[in-house]
């Protein structure tokens, strides 16, 4: 009788090897949430020691667009970028400023200590395990005065990571796309409009409900101006119902627009901070004059 192992044998071999080959050929997650503790020690060497921080906010985007609007952003940006330059990138993070939305349902917004200091613990515990480079994508209009306040306020005490925050600009190629796409006025073009309904359009249209854009209004009201004086609630004056703009002239060809060009400019900036030599040598310099 012949030995069923000789055809078993071979067999088991075969898919065993299949199977390790196919586990190994998996990519490497980006994100933190996503990867497993045996990958840790790899994803840290492949990012080079660099952690992506998206972050959003949680507010209404006028009628049509979805509260998460600035985290989907970032986040879709930052899921993207990192599959032409690796880093890793730190999970959904919403808790910016957004005292300016209270009024309206739907917004998240957290007491100034506790967004300061939940900053603050999430960057330091970032580089507890192992990041030695920090940068901040932001998606939310209310925050780059905090975040560049913050990271200015990172000299205060010496650490072992360096924080960058990540801002894209414009050159005069997307600028000509853009004005060839973009069909209301820009000036006016702010939050909810149809630059930012665009880029949902394109990241995720199963969220958009167009049919809803234009059942408020996103003109400003200019209901307070007082020349050469700030006051914190001018965008409540101008916006009161927290949409700034046209979402119902978006389109998703605008939206791939604005989109890709931040994703190249977000590799571009991953590639230059992971080869940034400078930074933390100079932050140790300073801080030995500090001491002295």
């Amino acid at each position: 009788m012949p030995n069923a192992n000789c055809k078993t044998g071979p067999l088991l071999s075969l898919t065993l090897f299949l199977i390790v080959n196919i586990s190994n050929a998996q990519p490497l997650h980006s994100r933190w949430d996503e990867l497993v503790a045996s990958d840790w020690s790899k994803a840290l060497k492949q990012s080079d020691s660099v952690c992506i921080l998206p972050i959003g906010i949680l507010e209404k985007h006028g009628p049509h667009v979805p509260f998460g609007s600035d985290l989907i952003q970032v986040r879709e940006w930052a899921a993207r970028a990192t599959k032409k330059e690796y880093a890793v990138v730190f999970p959904d993070y919403f808790y910016g400023q957004i005292n300016e939305a209270r009024h309206q349902y739907g917004t998240f917004a957290l007491t100034e200590r506790v967004v300061w200091d939940l900053l603050e613990a999430t960057c330091d515990e970032i580089g507890r395990n192992g990041f030695k480079k920090i940068l901040i994508i932001n998606g939310h209009g209310g925050n780059p005065e905090l975040i560049k306040y913050f990271i200015q306020t990172r000299l205060e005490k010496q650490r072992n990571y360096a924080v960058y925050f990540f801002e894209p600009s414009s050159d005069s190629v997307y600028s000509r796309k853009m004005s060839a796409l973009h069909k209301s006025d820009p000036a006016g073009d702010q939050h909810a409009g149809e630059r930012e309904t665009s880029a949902i359009l394109y990241l995720r249209p199963d969220l958009v409900k167009m049919d809803s854009a234009t059942n408020e209004s996103g003109a400003n009201q200019k209901r307070l101006f007082i020349p050469n004086v700030y006051t914190a609630i001018w965008w409540y004056a101008d916006y009161p119902n927290h949409y700034a703009g046209e979402g119902a002239k978006a389109t998703r060809e605008l939206g791939e627009l604005v989109s890709e060009h931040i994703i190249s400019q977000l590799v571009q900036a991953l590639k230059d901070v992971k080869a940034d030599t400078k930074t933390l040598a100079l932050q140790k310099e300073f801080f030995d004059r500090v001491k002295e």
